[in-house]
């Protein structure tokens, strides 16, 4: 029995061992499975089908394997007519091919594989992009020379080779270069003018920088703001500096002949030496509009900090008061408790929380006394129960405190518009300014001393602001089709009283005047005009025959043309200007689009439209909401960092003016896709 049984083991065993064992498959796990299957044909072959148009391709033919090549292109290059377009370009991403002559990333993986060593290195592109990171990112250049970032840049990509200070220097001006050319190609077919706006940049040595932006509207009725010139000077703060400073960069720039005004920048003190010094400097050279009377601007968001900065150091000694008071609240927990008890006590409906101010930032000191304000009795009683608290303010300062939150809000809420608007066109700065004007000046007269005694120097320097720029203010908002000049009328009627038409008058002559110096002007000859006329003189039996028989000769009505021309001549028809002013309002909705008003009237007011183009393009505020903060307390010069004051000009100057350029480049105002790829192991 034993040995029977070992024998017919061993003979098991050995069939075992001859029969052929069935060989184990790879797992496929390329990505085109999804969207193929393997179907057997004849003499043992296999054929891969696509699953959505049924078409097969050849994948194994006995022991050779064809390979996903053919497939992949078959899904993502648009051979399948099943995959919409969309698809593709996702699925060219996910499988490292390349659509429409673009170049993907590649598909990200979980493990190193081979076909990185397959990935081009460009030395080029890499030394463009470093210095266009150090441009956009303010970083320094001799970050090139730190072992830290070599090391890091050689593990990214060995064949790299990290450039000299020298070399990235000479990369950081390419990329300036080029960027200006294409500037320059923008302003050789701007249809309208420029306007400027300069600001003074100072240094610690005795140097300083004068920067110029120019504000325009293109042809597509699209508001632009480009950084021209960042140019070192000795003395920034002479008016015969910016003079020559605008003069060269005009030149530079191809444009002599279309400037159309300047904002400035600086302290109120210098203001009219600016003012005088460069319109008659300037006027010399170019040809300035209604005789240079709207060709200095001063800036609007000046004035609102000069104004709030000037009515917050009026009650210095309570600020103090106030901010020591929130410091000594806000110093621990159990204080803070405290602070909230007693306001829980005396039953405050405040839903403001105590903060500290940026002394610097006028509006957060406004929010820091209007919190306090609501908790003036709190501080209060917190004064009779901690003898450690002893900066209550007074029910006198209190009422000051009030007053001057009631002023502030007032500048407050008229920046915060302007904040609000993405590209602020000149019409919308009218509303805000004489609205304050009119406050103020009702302020001032009030019979209370607290208020006319915080609103007098608020009204003297917003007042000088009003005379000088009501003019150009005025005559962007009758630009608005809106209001037009009904809205002069109205306020001027709240302002001036009695006085008013002639005021108003001042603002109707001065807008008729500058649409007579554009009627001078020569029109462009649009193709819509080109083929205006020729469909008139097809109508009129005239086309190809530029010699014709007048109709007066075969009719015998010669007399009746002569009669004709001379009422022609003796009535004049009405203008485009006047036959805009007498039109109806357009209504007031908030979602209102002036510029795309303009493009759509564009062909109705051929020679309104050049001057409405040229208005509303004037920068009535150099800050606007990403520009920098309409709240700042400086009101004269920036300061150039030591960093940066220590490069030559050129570079300084490449370095500002790139950053301002490569902004408004699609590539680096789209975020990288965040789109899940699928990853291979």
């Amino acid at each position: 029995m034993g040995g029977a049984s070992d024998t017919e083991e061993q003979q098991l065993n050995a069939e075992i061992e001859t029969t052929p064992q069935p060989t184990r498959r790879r797992k496929r796990k390329s990505m085109v499975w999804e969207h193929f299957t393997v179907e057997a044909v004849a003499g043992g072959c296999t054929r891969a089908c696509c699953k959505l148009c049924k078409q097969t391709f050849a994948y194994s033919t006995g022991s050779k394997i064809a390979g996903t090549s053919h497939l992949k292109r078959h899904i993502a290059l648009g051979s399948c007519p099943k995959i919409k377009s969309q698809d593709r370009k996702q699925l060219a991403l996910t499988s490292g091919l390349k659509t429409d002559g673009e170049s993907p990333d590649p598909p990200k993986r979980r493990y190193r594989t081979s076909s990185y060593l397959n990935a081009q290195f460009d030395q080029d592109i890499c030394n463009e992009n470093l210095a266009k990171m150090i441009i956009l990112h303010e970083l320094p250049l001799h970050m090139v020379e730190h072992l830290s970032f070599v090391a890091f840049a050689q593990s990214l990509q060995p064949r790299f080779k990290m450039l000299t200070c020298e070399a990235i220097e000479a990369e950081i001006m390419a990329v300036y270069q080029k960027e200006r050319h294409y500037l320059l190609q923008v302003f050789g077919t701007m249809l309208g003018r420029i306007s400027l706006t300069i600001e003074l940049w100072t240094t610690s040595q005795t140097l300083g920088y004068v920067c110029l932006n120019g504000q325009f509207i293109d042809s597509d009725w699209k508001l632009h703001k480009r950084m021209l010139n960042f140019m070192m000077v000795s003395s920034p703060h002479s008016e015969n500096a910016l003079s020559e400073v605008i003069g060269i960069s005009l030149s530079e720039w191809n444009l002599k002949d279309k400037l159309f005004t300047i904002t400035l920048d600086n302290n109120c003190s210098s203001h009219d030496i600016y003012s005088a010094n460069l319109r008659d400097h300037l006027s010399n050279k170019n040809t300035l509009m209604l005789k240079g009377q709207l060709f200095v601007v001063r800036c609007y968001a000046n004035i609102l900090n000069v104004v709030a900065q000037d009515v917050i150091a009026s009650i210095h000694g309570i600020v103090y008061n106030i901010r020591e008071s929130v410091k000594f609240v806000k110093a621990s927990p159990m204080r803070e408790e405290k602070f909230a008890e007693i306001s829980l006590q005396l039953e405050i409906p405040s839903t403001k929380s105590l903060s500290l101010d940026i002394t610097t930032q006028w509006n957060t000191t406004y929010h820091m006394l209007l919190a306090a304000l609501e908790y003036k009795q709190a501080f209060t009683v917190l004064e009779t129960c901690d003898d450690n608290y002893n900066e209550a303010p007074s029910p006198d300062d209190w009422k000051k405190v009030e007053v001057v939150c009631s002023y502030l809000k007032l500048l407050f809420d008229s920046a915060s518009i302007i904040l609000a608007a993405p590209d602020p066109t000149s019409n919308i700065f009218f509303h805000e300014a004489w609205k304050i004007q009119l406050e103020l000046a009702h302020a001032v007269a009030c019979d209370d001393a607290v208020v006319s005694s915080v609103a007098k120097d608020m009204h003297e320097k917003f007042d000088k602001y009003w005379r000088d720029c009501s003019l150009v203010l005025a005559v962007a908002v009758v630009m608005d089709p809106r209001f037009k000049l009904k809205l002069v009328e109205f306020s001027f009627s709240k302002i001036y009283g009695e006085d008013a038409a002639r005021y108003v008058k001042v603002v109707n002559d001065s807008i008729h005047d500058l649409y007579v110096e554009y009627v001078a002007q020569p029109l462009p000859l649009t193709p819509a005009y080109v083929e205006l006329g020729e469909a008139n003189a097809s109508m009129n039996g005239n086309e190809g025959n530029s010699l014709t028989t007048p109709l007066s000769v075969v009719d015998g009505l010669h007399d009746f043309d002569i009669y004709i021309s001379e009422i022609s001549t003796t009535q004049s028809t009405k203008s485009e200007l006047d036959q805009y002013l007498e039109e109806s309002l357009v209504p007031r909705i908030q979602e209102f689009d002036i510029l795309n008003w303009w493009k759509l009237n564009n062909m109705k007011y051929p020679t309104l439209s050049k001057m409405a183009r040229d208005v509303l393009a004037i920068p009535m505020s150099m800050v606007s909401g990403a520009g920098g903060s309409l709240f700042g307390a400086g009101t004269g010069s920036r300061v150039l960092d030591e960093y940066r004051s220590s490069l030559r000009p050129d570079i300084v100057e490449a370095l500002f003016c790139a950053k301002d350029w490569l902004q408004y480049l699609p590539t680096m105002m789209e975020p990288p896709s965040n789109a899940l790829v699928k990853m291979e192991i």
